[in-house]
């Protein structure tokens, strides 16, 4: 049986459990899946009250960076960015990962966005690193504008091809020359933000409840194309079910039925 759950504050709007529990019904295995809310700086005593009947987590806010301190074994991936939104058990010890960055290249790819050219990231927290190296090639340039430059050097050790440049938030004026725009930004940040009048590049919103977002909609009412964060949930949740089931299946199809349910629970 897996048992798993997915752990952060605050988690309660989190739709993790129906997308986890849906793919696992659907997989035809027992599984309990639940979100559980665990506040900064109590990661580990959490985890170090749990059984061996627990199959792995999923970790949003703020828990990505404390899991890189907890595990046992820590990818490359996961190193490179500082930060692990999954923790699963694998001979009695707990391995950290990161499915954030295959979440936003898959999301961009099934979208036919090509990442090349000016890429803008909006934030510069665990979940915006996630994104730039998932955006890091030699044909980008990735700009990061941030409130304050206080992580600067945690986003260059997860961008090793691309030029980087990071800006403030008084340098918006950036988005008009950009090929593509994810916003990484806390609800709230970029609801009163100064967008190009006219656009016809995409905009990839992190967020996805509420939804739209305000930055989101006036995105597309000026031109550009909007993906949004239940995009960005599904595909990553699809490579933790993978890990948790330790079965291969038709993502496609799986993608289609989590699509589907998340949009009605949003509704």
């Amino acid at each position: 049986m897996i048992k798993a759950a997915v752990l952060g504050s605050p988690i309660s709007h989190s739709l993790s459990p129906l997308l986890h529990s849906t793919a696992y019904a659907q997989l035809g295995l027992s599984a309990k899946y639940e979100a559980i809310e665990v506040k900064a700086d109590n990661l580990a005593r959490f985890m170090d009250e749990r059984d061996e009947t627990w199959t792995g987590f999923s970790l949003t806010m703020p828990l990505k960076e404390e899991a890189i301190t907890y595990a046992d074994n820590i990818d490359n991936l996961a190193k490179r960015i500082n930060s692990a939104n999954t923790l699963y058990r694998k001979a009695g010890e707990w391995h950290a990962t990161s499915t954030d960055v295959i979440g936003f290249a898959n999301a961009l790819k099934m979208h036919n966005i090509e990442i090349k050219g000016h890429v803008v990231i909006l934030g510069a927290g665990a979940t915006a690193r996630a994104a730039a190296a998932a955006c890091d090639t030699s044909n980008t340039q990735i700009t990061i504008i941030n409130r304050s430059l206080e992580r600067v050097q945690a986003m260059s050790d997860a961008v090793i091809e691309s030029e980087l440049t990071f800006l403030n938030w008084d340098d918006l004026d950036v988005l008009g020359d950009a090929d593509l725009v994810i916003s990484t930004a806390p609800a709230g940040v970029t609801d009163s933000i100064d967008l190009p009048a006219k656009t016809s590049v995409p905009y990839f919103e992190a967020l996805y409840k509420p939804w739209p977002t305000p930055a989101s909609s006036l995105w597309a009412s000026r031109g550009g194309r909007v993906i949004d964060g239940l995009d960005l949930l599904i595909h990553q949740a699809l490579a933790q079910i993978a890990i948790f089931s330790g079965m291969a299946f038709d993502s496609a199809l799986m993608y289609t039925k989590l699509r589907e349910v998340g949009l009605a629970a949003l509704r």
